[in-house]
């Protein structure tokens, strides 16, 4: 009787490759992101990249603003000068704030979302209100102090 499965010889032994299970993962893992980002878009950008972003569109803005009526003169020296000092303090600011991004992106993502839960709890608490006030049915007597706590 012969054997129908090929066996290897005890002194040939093949080791498996130490890479297949880390390379299957990063494949598979790759393949999960492109799904994802197939369905839901691409990943948002941080806040630090947003207020990269926001200064070179402002920048970019100031630079194609033109006042109406100044086409020459006086008024068109003036506009200029404007949008020379707009243009010098949006870069000494972005030169100063830069670093601080650099060093440290995740505070601007953390100060974003502590804002939309600042802004979050006042709107509930001024909701509150608002819903208190329109049920009296009485005129006010005196002012009422709203407690934001």
């Amino acid at each position: 009787m012969s054997d129908a499965i090929e066996r290897p010889e005890p002194g040939a032994a093949t080791a498996p490759d130490p890479d297949a299970w880390a390379q299957a993962c990063a494949e598979d893992f790759a393949a999960e992101q492109a799904r994802r980002r197939s369905v839901y878009g691409p990943e948002p950008v941080s806040a630090a990249e947003e207020l990269r972003r926001f200064f070179d569109s402002l920048s970019d803005k100031v630079s194609e603003l033109r006042a109406p009526g100044a086409t020459g003169g006086t008024a068109a020296v003036a506009q200029t000068a404007a949008q020379q000092f707009a243009k010098q303090f949006l870069a000494s600011v972005k030169t100063a704030v830069e670093p601080v991004v650099e060093r440290n992106p995740q505070i601007f993502d953390h100060l974003a979302t502590a804002g939309t839960e600042i802004a979050a709890a006042y709107r509930a608490a001024v909701q509150r209100q608002e819903a208190d006030w329109s049920r009296d049915d009485e005129p006010p007597s005196s002012p009422k102090q709203i407690d934001l706590d």
